[in-house]
């Protein structure tokens, strides 16, 4: 399987992330946004939209993050990631939906305007941030992982763009519930990092 990749991509790292928690083999193919390349032919062609991650699976090919930790999951993850109860199922994918909604308006929003200078609204993603940041640790005063009492996929989706939230001037010291999340996560075996989030555990 290839994976069509921009490193400091947390979109992209979703997914690396997850091949390497369920230890799932993947092809890297860099992809220079400073070329411009995600608008080439070859990548259109993939993906008419121009972005990345995509993930080419023999004849399929899929494109957003949230679809391919689905697919990846489901198809060589095993339930341990993606359950086969339709109500944890449920639980999942509202996270998958808090990842590609709340937090790409917040905390990515933020990061785009602070390390990318993307033309965006930076008062309204930092206000974003906070509302979503906030209702991220009262969940897990109350729970240890996001969805279904173990680590899913919901973890790979919302956690890139949290952990690097400070790329984007957001603060969550004040979020020790999500602090502790995030030490868990760095816990698991076979995490991988990416470059704004560290190692240390």
């Amino acid at each position: 399987m290839k994976l069509y990749d921009l490193e400091v991509s947390g979109n992209c790292y979703k997914v690396r992330l997850f091949a390497a928690l369920a230890q799932i083999e993947l092809e890297l193919v860099a992809v220079d946004f400073s070329r411009g390349e995600h608008k080439s032919e070859a990548i259109c062609s993939l993906n008419p939209w121009g972005q990345v991650p995509i993930l080419q699976d023999e004849a399929l090919v899929l494109r957003d993050a949230q679809a391919i930790l689905v697919y990846l999951a489901g198809r060589y993850g095993g339930e341990a990631w993606w359950p086969g109860e339709a109500h944890l199922q449920g639980q999942v994918m509202q996270w998958l939906s808090v990842a590609a909604n709340e937090i790409q308006h917040g905390p990515s929003a933020a990061r785009l305007i602070k390390k990318f200078g993307a033309n965006l609204d930076a008062p309204l993603a930092l206000m974003r941030s906070e509302h979503i940041l906030g209702l991220i640790d009262k969940h897990l005063a109350k729970h240890q992982w996001l969805a279904a009492g173990r680590p899913t996929i919901a973890e790979c989706a919302v956690f890139p763009y949290v952990a690097l939230a400070w790329e984007g001037d957001v603060d969550i010291s004040p979020y020790q519930n999500i602090a502790a999340w995030i030490a868990r996560i760095k816990a698991l075996p076979g995490f991988i990092a990416m470059p704004g989030i560290e190692l240390a555990r």
